[in-house]
């Protein structure tokens, strides 16, 4: 064909929303010679049969910020484009039924308070005057979002895809890309049409995004849903009602009943989310489809006779109502319900914006996040939640469906810290699993090992059910304390299975590494902590640096960072260097408190005991080779033991056994957290993001202002010249029966100037501890603020710039 496009700097591989909104931000960036492939016609997969919600509400700080941009852009994207929109901002009303339900409201009100979001919470007594056809006799209370409301997907598809035309975008029309294959340092696409040559590609491809990724030699990790609405007639009453005040009711969702109800036209949209639920193409007498463009399901009304029952209850209008269509559509999940955008890990120049359970009400952030990604390599928000990257290889087919499933079945679930999804457990074993799991260890997956969180004791409660609260005092509480003290005063033994490490070697390795970390690379036989930062100064990622030889270095990071680190290591890792990824190979025990030295003394290490803070080297234990690092990540005087994985057993039995005569105590991952805070130690995509900078986060002293040149050096030199405008600290926290989540907002004088990112009670310093990020005059030890917990403002205090635990490090030096 004379006028396909041959070659183009970008190439997107579908035509939703998420398609279409990448190719406008991308042209809006100026990257306008791109080229959007669509198999059939724009919206032919999940976009075309879309209910198009577009909530704000979300408990992820990312997914908010990218929510509420996507709302902000639909308002005045008709008239920026010219093309005629239906996007109704009728608000929304989130119904709760538990004490609990309404706590997780609160929060997120806070969080859309720093995000500029006027959200409220209404009383039992209030919700009628929002939604007057609702019965409210069992309620605690509602949400109310004013923000809320629906669109056309095919308009807001058709709107974004015009806008990007009149920059310069091209979009071919059925036209799949049939294949893909790497020439060179181009990318070179084949479909029907021809072939295009192009810099990048991006798979946005929705549900049929798994096939997609095939080209690429990637097995993306994913399943398809069945997703049933229904559409009612007109009703008379709520017509008239409609009629006479202007406008549509609010959507109301009921999450504890798990089902949206929205107004269409005169009529109503009921949509659940069913617990007995269905997958779809998982089986192989039920394979994908080659194509599937505006098709949908038989109807299976059978499965959602409860929520369409207790609706009719909720708001009795609905039984008058004539049942009109039903909607029977697949949509793509992934094992953790957020979608991926970003690098397709271990594939060049390539990214993916797809698998979206939400795509109408995220595409338009999803399409600007993609968009910086390509652009400027790297997002604005941290965006850790929805990176591809986040899992590691290990979620075969089986897992994503059963996880998909749990999902959806719990699409509306409150997500309470100390609580564990059951589902695809047991994916990565510790060589010590069975020991640590008759010893009482209550385990959750970090990057699919199962590590132990708490141990219980006789009488604890390890079900479930009691694990969905808010509240500090769970039934792991009174077994955290123990295991916190032990450390404190004797010593704990924490199994930690799964860290990411990587062995880099080859001349020029520590010239590498240095312009890659913002600090020094430790002396032969040393440890450090190394802070990668981008270009912006931002905080990539922390890992810790053995010193093997004069050009060998171990590095080691957390189980969770595995394919996020390693990509960002090969980015850069130049000709005649290796990098060999060890992460299987090892295990790992923390051996922390007073004592340490005299169990491993008892256990027959050979090994020199008496060798200093941040050391390592290689010893003997049960007749087996480790490696003891003196550093501890809990703040006391303490190793990590690293051995094989074969040898892992003897080693932990000999410790066990050694230990236990001088008060060793296994402890957890609660436990871990409980001591960390208290050393103002900081955890990784909480503590530690791109939403922060290295000065901003406190860690100056990791920078080494004499090296000539790393990455981040000019503009946290900048930083520094200028000021930082907001600064980490340590804050303790007269809590009240909770401690303050993730992103908690804290006040000053009736202004939010600043926020949590962890919080926890420290069982060695006896109170609620939290880690955030205050506004820079305020950030002086002693000054009172508040930081907010589900509604609630609580008296707080800045600490000084040290661990509020062993100030001086004395303990963990010893």
């Amino acid at each position: 064909m004379a006028d396909f496009p041959t070659s183009a700097r970008v190439v997107i591989i579908g035509g939703g929303a998420v398609g279409a909104s990448s190719l406008y931000h991308l042209a809006r960036a100026g990257w306008t010679d791109c080229v959007l492939l669509e198999k059939n016609e724009l919206t032919a997969g999940s976009t075309w049969h879309a209910a198009g919600n577009v909530p704000t509400f979300s408990s992820s700080w990312s997914i908010m910020n990218m929510q509420r941009y996507s709302a902000q852009l639909y308002r005045g994207l008709g008239e920026a484009v010219d093309y005629p929109m239906n996007y109704h901002v009728t608000g929304s009303v989130r119904l709760g039924h538990s004490k609990e339900r309404l706590q997780e409201f609160k929060r997120v009100v806070g969080m859309g308070r720093y995000q500029g979001m006027d959200l409220d919470i209404l009383g039992p007594d209030e919700i009628r005057s929002r939604y007057p056809f609702v019965e409210t006799h069992d309620l605690t209370g509602a949400l109310y979002d004013p923000y809320d409301g629906d669109i056309d997907p095919a308009q807001l598809t058709q709107a974004l895809a015009k806008g990007a035309r009149q920059m310069g975008a091209r979009i071919e029309r059925f036209c799949p890309a049939t294949g893909v294959r790497r020439e060179g340092d181009e990318w070179v696409v084949e479909t029907p049409k021809g072939e295009i040559r192009c810099e990048i590609v991006v798979n946005a491809a929705g549900y049929y995004a798994r096939e997609v990724a095939k080209m690429f030699g990637r097995d993306l990790p994913m399943m398809v849903m069945s997703h049933q609405y229904m559409l009612f007639d007109t009703i008379p009453e709520l017509e008239s009602w409609s009629k006479g005040v202007g406008h549509k009711l609010p959507l109301l969702r009921d999450v504890d009943s798990s089902y949206y109800l929205r107004q269409e036209k005169y009529g109503f949209n009921l949509g659940p989310y069913e617990g007995n639920c269905r997958a779809h193409w998982d089986k192989a007498d039920d394979p994908m489809p080659e194509d599937f463009s505006f098709q949908l399901f038989p109807d299976d009304l059978e499965r959602l006779e409860w929520h369409i029952n207790d609706a009719m209850a909720r708001v009795p209008l609905l039984a008058q109502a004539n049942l009109t269509k039903v909607i029977n559509g697949p949509i793509p999940y992934t094992p953790d319900g957020n979608p991926l955008i970003g690098p397709m890990p271990g594939v060049p120049n390539a990214f993916e914006a797809c698998v979206f359970t939400f795509g109408i009400c995220q595409a338009g952030g999803a399409g600007k996040v993609l968009a910086e990604w390509v652009t400027e390599g790297a997002t604005e928000w941290d965006m850790w939640s929805c990176d591809p990257r986040r899992f590691t290889g290990f979620e075969d087919p089986d897992y994503c469906v059963a996880k998909g499933m749990e999902v959806y079945g719990h699409e509306y679930a409150i997500h309470f810290p100390h609580h564990v999804w059951p589902v695809g457990r047991g994916k990565k074993l510790s060589a010590v699993h069975e020991t640590v799991a008759a010893m009482g260890a209550q385990f959750g997956p970090y990057n699919g090992w199962e590590r132990a969180l708490w141990y219980a004791r006789p009488g604890d409660d390890t079900s479930e059910a009691a694990q969905r609260t808010w509240e500090r005092e769970g039934p792991w509480f009174g077994a955290v304390r123990e295991e916190c003290l032990a450390v404190r005063d004797a010593c704990g033994i924490l199994d930690l299975p799964g860290f990411s490490r990587f062995r880099v070697r080859g001349a020029g390795t520590v010239d590498w590494l240095s312009a890659q970390i913002t600090g020094k690379v430790p002396g032969i036989g040393r440890l450090g902590l190394a802070y990668f930062a981008d270009e912006k100064g931002r905080i990539v990622t922390e890992m810790s640096v053995a010193r093997i030889a004069e050009e060998e270095v171990l590095l080691i990071t957390a189980a969770t960072a595995q394919m996020h680190d390693k990509e960002w290591l090969l980015s850069t890792l130049p000709a005649g260097l290796t990098l060999v990824d060890e992460s299987a190979e090892w295990s790992t025990q923390i051996l922390t408190g007073p004592k340490a030295r005299e169990v491993l003394a008892a256990a027959g290490a050979e090994a020199d005991l008496a060798k200093g803070w941040l050391t390592w080297q290689v010893a003997q234990l049960a007749g087996r080779p480790i490696v003891l690092m003196r550093v501890s990540f809990a703040g006391e005087l303490g190793w990590e033991i690293h051995s094989r994985v074969g040898d892992t057993p003897d080693v932990f039995a000999a410790v066990l056994a050694a230990g236990r005569p001088l008060g060793l105590r296994p402890f957890g991952m609660f436990a871990l957290n409980s001591l960390r805070v208290e050393k103002g130690y900081r955890a990784w995509k909480g503590d530690l993001s791109t939403d922060y900078t290295v000065l901003q986060g406190g860690l100056e002293r990791f920078v080494d202002w004499a090296k000539p040149a790393f990455r981040g050096k000019a503009a946290l030199e900048a930083e520094k010249q200028r000021g930082v405008t907001k600064c980490f600290v340590t804050l303790t926290v007269e809590a009240g029966d909770c401690d303050p989540p993730y992103m908690s907002t804290i006040w000053h004088d009736g202004q939010v100037v600043g926020e949590t990112t962890s919080g926890y009670f420290g069982h060695r310093v006896g109170k609620v501890v939290a880690l955030g990020m205050l506004r820079a005059e305020l950030a002086v030890p002693g000054t009172a603020v508040e930081v907010e917990i589900f509604g609630e403002r609580y008296p707080a205090v800045v600490c000084e710039d040290a661990p509020l635990w062993d100030a001086k490090n004395e303990r963990i030096r010893a």
